[in-house]
């Protein structure tokens, strides 16, 4: 583990491998797993979890009931919140969850508003505004966010057949209720 001098850290439970860096500041009931890379100027609140090797660019703030999982990617200057609500000086006594699942990854400068979930090997674009929840695989853009194609797991798109999508192993795929079911 590795945390740079000119960053405040109160946690001890961090995961071997990890690096923190300069002017990170990292709250107490924090709990970060193994190989993971905390970049400068951001901020982790109490309540907060991240998995193995999950990657914060700088400029990130996590709120209390974020949970992220594994081999997760959260680009520079992405914005969460976690109040439907916020009034100043007035303090939620529970705040919304939000989930982002593991192999997702959230693009420069999206934001996410609170209670959502991301799902699995899904990927907002840069700039996304996300409202609802983003369904595993998928690919969404804009403001509102919108579901503009589906992923393999390495983040390319499957190639679409009508209404049916191959990915690239050759397996085929469907879309009901906005979920991408394997066939």
């Amino acid at each position: 583990m590795m945390i740079h001098p000119l960053a405040d850290v109160k946690s001890i439970r961090i995961g071997q491998d990890t690096r923190v860096w300069q002017y990170a500041i990292v709250m107490e009931d924090v709990t970060i797993g193994e190989n993971c890379n905390i970049n400068c100027h951001t901020f982790i609140e109490n309540g907060v979890s991240l998995g193995n090797n999950v990657t914060i660019k700088s400029g990130v703030y996590l709120w209390t009931g974020i949970a992220i999982e594994d081999d997760v990617f959260i680009g520079p200057n992405v914005t969460f919140t976690n109040d439907k609500y916020p009034r100043s000086k007035q303090y939620s006594e529970k705040y919304q969850q939000t989930y982002i699942h593991k192999k997702a990854s959230i693009g420069a400068a999206a934001v996410v508003l609170g209670g959502l979930v991301i799902g699995a090997y899904a990927m907002v674009a840069a700039g996304a505004l996300v409202t609802k929840n983003v369904p595993s695989r998928a690919l969404v853009i804009g403001s509102p966010a919108k579901v503009v194609a589906w992923l393999n797991e390495d983040g390319t798109k499957m190639i679409a057949q009508g209404n049916i999508y191959l990915d690239n192993k050759n397996n085929s795929w469907k879309v009901e209720n906005n979920e991408l079911i394997l066939i």
